[in-house]
């Protein structure tokens, strides 16, 4: 079984600072993650002028502040871009980012060559986005906050067709659930997609984690299912882990008391560090799910269970009754399960009390 890959979401908590996101870097490799993730994003394409912040956005900052506004403070260009890829290289972490817009997605797959990509929750009914992402052949982690089961299977449908068909086609929804019901759809899916299991709310109340969901999920889909957590502290992401989820992806951040959208709901690195040693130790408890003795327990068995043991003095020939059969420690001797068959029968050597029965 492959260990769960877990995604050290850095997001925007570079507070558009490159040197913050380097920092970032640091601190995810030092805790064990296998990857660190940013967004990519320019705020012209991603949103309007006008457009609000959301309540948690609101709450964590300027609330008269436009969500254009917070968006481009918290922009990386694409020149630090190639050095936190770069830097992610060098400390042998992987870098991914989940891109907002066309412009964005481009020049991760064209310029920093990404081989994996993370469709963000928000982008999950935008299909158009979901088809450039199936079109450029990458590895697609799609996250499913805020979706019900039918909206996820009609944008795995976008996916398989965009996997699976000739760009050339015009789309449209018919096309798309026929790409999904086919065989070359699902080995596609199969191939390239793996969905997480995700609340938008940030932080996220235990209340509406519904961690069952992600057996809901990989049963309906036959797909790997991770779990993106914007829960607070490390239970929740512990607890996925030991219900199957494939990836684990949380936000992280250097300071919960940075200015900044999503620092409150983060992880500080010695926590984040925490939770990945958790989660490793989850995954070594899981084992392989068959009920056989471990060796571990082996040497165990020769104490802890019982034997058929002489109750006094037996001679030989006498025959064994209840009085004169007791069960005891240690386990090297006659099962118990034979006791109903040794009684009444005649004892083929004598027994000193307190000696193993062997016949």
């Amino acid at each position: 079984m492959k260990p769960v890959r877990i995604i050290a979401e850095a997001g925007v908590n570079h507070n558009g600072d490159e040197q913050i996101a380097l920092e970032l870097i640091d601190a995810a490799k030092k805790a064990g993650a296998d990857a660190v993730k940013f967004q990519t994003f320019r705020a012209e394409e991603l949103v309007t002028k006008s457009a609000r912040k959301a309540i948690y956005q609101q709450r964590t900052g300027d609330s008269v502040e436009s969500q254009f506004a917070m968006l481009k403070r918290l922009e990386l260009d694409y020149a630090s871009h190639h050095r936190l890829a770069a830097y992610c290289k060098k400390n042998k972490i992987d870098f991914l980012s989940s891109a907002f817009d066309s412009e964005s997605l481009k020049f991760l797959v064209d310029d920093l060559h990404l081989q994996t990509l993370k469709i963000p929750s928000g982008e999950i009914t935008n299909a158009p986005f979901l088809l450039e992402h199936a079109f450029t052949g990458c590895k697609l982690i799609l996250s499913t906050g805020m979706a019900d089961m039918v909206e996820i299977e009609t944008a795995l449908g976008v996916l398989a067709y965009g996997l699976t068909v000739n760009t050339g086609q015009r789309p449209d929804m018919k096309k798309f659930q026929e790409a999904y019901l086919t065989q070359a759809g699902q080995d596609a899916l199969q191939k390239s997609v793996t969905l997480l299991h995700c609340t938008s709310e940030y932080p996220c109340p235990p209340l509406a984690v519904n961690l069952k969901a992600i057996a809901t999920i990989s049963e309906q889909f036959q797909l790997p299912v991770g779990y993106s957590d914007h829960s607070e502290g490390l239970t929740i992401a512990i607890a996925a882990a030991a219900l199957g989820a494939k990836t684990i992806e949380k936000h992280f951040t250097l300071d919960k008391n940075m200015e900044g959208p999503d620092h409150q709901a983060s992880l500080e690195p010695i926590e984040l560090e925490e939770m990945i040693q958790a989660i490793r130790t989850v995954e070594q408890g899981l084992g392989d799910g068959l009920k056989v003795p471990q060796s571990s327990e082996i040497g165990n068995m020769k104490v802890a269970r019982k034997s058929l043991v002489a109750a006094h003095d037996i001679t030989q020939g006498e025959i064994f009754t209840q009085r004169n059969i007791v069960i005891k420690r240690p386990g090297t001797g006659m099962t118990p399960f034979a006791y109903w068959e040794l009684l009444g029968q005649r004892a083929s050597a004598a027994y000193m009390a307190g000696d193993l029965i062997c016949e």
